[in-house]
């Protein structure tokens, strides 16, 4: 094989359609890597105020805004104060935070932003809270609880947290269900349960109230319920040429997913998976009735998808319209050619060069940069080198 296309080479492996379907050519642009910022304390999130002037959510530092010329960084001040302590300083296998920032659709009128983390409650424990705030000079003002996903429980896992504006101006939201092993799940499992605001995907006015057109899961249901049977669904995205919107999904040994969202669906969590589960002693119950929503994707092995986006810019022309999805394990950034919402092709990039990638996203121009989720967290650019003839 020519060495220049070490960097990119197509992977077929497992999904819901058939194999015959996924395309196997080699893609002819040369992705590299070039490190725009460092020194970030895992990086989660990061949203376009312009093309040099962003907003980064630190998952173990702080709301930074940054000038990605400059390098210049500075704290936004005024973060919710119920915001979870650093206990991954003891233990590593705590996924509490800052996760998600999304700029409002009129924020250069109204300077509003939502944010979600995981809160504490004192002698409670912790659950994923959204918020909207102003942004005014270097500060948060005017904060208001938009979603309070409670119960607040001593489980550190699977907060979810993943933000989108739909074109219908909605804000779509994952929560993650909290749990660690499946044998801790509740007769009727979390995600199954829609009295339960655990597990789900929900559908908001920008104000925090529920759409008149929203999903009716009945009188019981917690209100702004659009979806269910949702594990650890972090990254959610809009796919600009349809309007439709799809998300990523952690399975837990095997079984990570991409979905795309239909209103009233239930992706499954934990009756049905793609995977395996932790508990080997767990048997998932049978529910009367219940019909589950197969996955557009899933991968055989782990990949820990999480922050993905939709390519529209001009910088990789063979990728427009491709979906590009980062990971957590082993580094992995994929990249989509989806057609009639059935992944026709599966390419990965930088198998030589693999890194912890939180989050994939392109800025108003339509360049490209990914975030790192390390100790000395990146905000990397992806840059692309055409191969010659």
């Amino acid at each position: 094989m020519n060495k220049l296309f070490v960097l990119c080479v197509f992977i077929v492996i497992g999904c819901e359609q058939p194999k015959k379907s996924i395309s196997t050519s080699f893609s002819k642009t040369n992705p590299i890597k070039e490190t725009i910022i460092d020194s970030l304390n895992h990086p989660w999130s990061m949203a376009f105020i312009s093309e040099e002037d962003v907003l980064i959510t630190e998952k173990d530092g702080e709301l930074l805004q940054v000038n990605l010329r400059s390098k210049k960084k500075h704290i936004i001040k005024g973060f919710p104060r119920d915001l979870t302590d650093s206990i991954r300083v003891v233990w590593r296998g705590d996924n509490s935070g800052i996760f998600e920032v999304v700029l409002d659709p009129k924020f250069h009128e109204n300077r509003q932003l939502y944010l979600s983390y995981a809160a504490k409650k004192e002698h409670h424990g912790s659950t994923t809270k959204v918020v909207r705030a102003q942004l005014k000079n270097d500060s948060l003002t005017n904060i208001k609880t938009i979603l309070e996903a409670g119960p607040f429980t001593r489980e550190y896992f699977h907060y979810g947290g993943g933000m989108v504006f739909g074109n219908d101006g909605k804000l779509y939201i994952t929560v993650g269900e909290r749990l660690f092993k499946e044998i801790d799940e509740p007769e009727l499992p979390i995600a199954q349960d829609i009295t339960d605001k655990r597990g789900k995907i929900y559908r908001l006015n920008p104000d925090g109230t529920i759409p008149e057109d929203n999903s009716d899961f009945g009188p019981d249901a917690v209100p702004g319920l659009y979806a269910i049977g949702i594990r650890a669904a972090q990254g959610i995205t809009i796919q600009p040429d349809t309007g439709n919107i799809w998300f990523s999904e952690h399975g837990t040994k095997q079984g990570d997913e991409i979905n795309r969202l239909h209103m009233k669906a239930n992706y499954g969590w934990p009756i049905v998976t793609t995977g395996g589960y932790r508990s080997k002693a767990y048997t998932p119950p049978i529910i009367e009735g219940a019909e589950y929503t197969n996955p557009i994707w899933y991968w055989p092995h782990t990949v820990a998808p999480t922050g993905l986006t939709f390519y529209v810019g001009d910088e990789f022309i063979e990728w427009q319209n491709d979906l590009l999805v980062s990971g957590l394990s082993k580094g992995s950034l994929w990249r989509f050619r989806i057609e009639n919402d059935s992944i026709k092709s599966a390419e990965e990039l930088f198998v030589n060069d693999r890194v912890r990638s939180r989050k994939i996203i392109q800025s108003p121009e339509g360049k490209l940069y990914i975030l790192t989720d390390e100790d000395n967290g990146k905000v990397i650019r992806i840059r692309n080198h055409k191969l010659k003839n």
